[in-house]
């Protein structure tokens, strides 16, 4: 039977232009978020399938790629349940990783404790542009800071991280979970009701605010609370200052601290932002995963016209392995995406050192070989690159292609003489 060589679906090769941009990349935002004091940790890429299907995780729980047993532990013919096939899932995202991560090892971790996490994450998606089911993130997060200096930082470390890539004029939307709560509460909704709702909201930015009103009428929602709750949006489009006017509005359903936090945090980015963008309040933001417990925000990239990454603060996850509550917050850069953008904008990777082939005919060997061979060496180490190779026939195309990977300069070695 003849083998396939195209990759799964929905799983990308990548090839040496884009990896070289990809590790650029990853040497920018491991050197940034160094200097904001984050750290390195890896965990592993399956984890027990009961940490990665608690209800927490939104729609991703959906689109988990399940492990079966192994060995004498599966056994088909007496299995009657899903669990008594499955033990492991691969991961979906880094957070659960990173919180069962702390939870086991918090005794030997300092307080605040700020981390930083690249690595593939797993999802049966539906494969699409800047979406696959096998992808890479990259996540900060602060766990044992309860204040607001959490967000500012994260926001403040991944702005300055995404300037220094190349990226200017984009936005940071940001609304915290507790006022999307207390609006539908205000409205008449009930409790049971909120993630539907919120689900329907999310969808703002494609079916506009009719086609919002419109579905929450259609899943049999009180044309009151209903009305209420787009009053709430209409006013605060008219509004000077959109957040003062909810917080006045829904006074009696939402804490008083959730404004002034929220406002603190937008101030201080403003003030002290490193990077060319925007800082807005948007009361339709909702983010999917239902661990998040306060303030959420996202990327927005004007190339793209979606989300480019994002986050939030996620105060109860941890107690739900130790008992114990411990305040965290965590940012996610999009960062295939991120690529995807770079890639598609001919980027060019800044002082990057020049880039010599030393072309040799064949036959050289011996004496000359090692002469060869050692200047190679000796201008590699004075920090230039240097592709040792044999000639080609076709010397032209050879270098052609050379030239298309970013090659600069060439020397021809032959048996007879020494040709530049």
């Amino acid at each position: 039977m003849k083998l396939n060589k195209k990759p799964v679906n929905g799983m990308k090769e990548i090839l040496p232009a884009e990896m070289k941009i990809r590790d650029y990349a990853i040497s920018v935002i491991k050197e940034t978020y160094a200097k904001f004091g984050f750290t390195s940790i890896e965990t592993p890429c399956m984890e027990h399938i009961e940490n990665l299907s608690n209800k927490q995780g939104g729609e991703n729980e959906k689109l988990i790629f399940k492990v079966m047993k192994r060995g004498e532990k599966l056994n088909l013919e007496t299995a009657q349940s899903e669990a008594d096939l499955v033990d492991f899932g691969m991961r979906y995202d880094l957070t659960v990783p990173l919180v069962r991560f702390y939870s086991n090892n918090a005794a030997n971790l300092p307080n605040p404790f700020k981390s930083l996490q690249m690595g593939n994450v797993w999802r049966a998606d539906r494969p699409q542009r800047g979406r696959y089911r096998q992808f890479m993130q990259c996540d900060i997060d602060i766990l044992g800071e309860p204040s607001n200096l959490a967000e500012i930082e994260l926001i403040l470390a991944t702005t300055t991280t995404i300037g220094k890539l190349g990226f200017n004029n984009f936005r940071i939307n940001i609304n915290d979970r507790r006022i999307l709560k207390a609006m539908a509460a205000y409205s008449g909704f009930a409790e049971d009701d909120f993630d539907t709702v919120f689900i329907i909201l999310d969808k703002m930015d494609k079916i506009g605010m009719e086609g919002v009103e419109t579905e929450l009428k259609e899943s049999g929602f009180a044309s009151e609370a209903v009305d209420k709750y787009m009053d709430l949006f209409k006013g605060m489009d008219d509004a000077d200052n959109a957040l003062k006017y909810l917080a006045e509005t829904i006074k009696d359903f939402m804490d008083a601290d959730v404004e002034s936090g929220l406002s603190e945090i937008i101030d201080s980015v403003k003030a002290t932002k490193a990077a060319d963008f925007d800082i807005i309040f948007d009361p339709t933001l909702v983010r999917g995963m239902s661990y998040y417990t306060g303030t959420i925000f996202e990327i927005v990239m004007p190339e793209l016209g979606a989300s480019c990454g994002g986050g939030g603060r996620y105060d109860k996850m941890v107690g739900k392995f130790t008992g114990q509550e411990v305040p965290a917050c965590g940012f996610s850069i999009g960062f295939e995406r991120i690529i995807l953008l770079m890639m598609e904008s001919g980027f060019k990777i800044p002082n990057e050192s020049k880039k010599v082939v030393y072309l040799i005919e064949k036959g050289v060997s011996g004496q000359k070989l090692c002469d060869i061979i050692a200047k190679a060496q000796e201008t590699r180490a004075n920090g230039t690159q240097v592709l040792v190779a044999r000639m080609n026939k076709n010397k032209k195309f050879q270098k052609e292609q050379l030239m298309a990977e970013g090659y600069e300069e060439f020397e021809e070695f032959y048996k007879e003489e020494l040709k530049k």
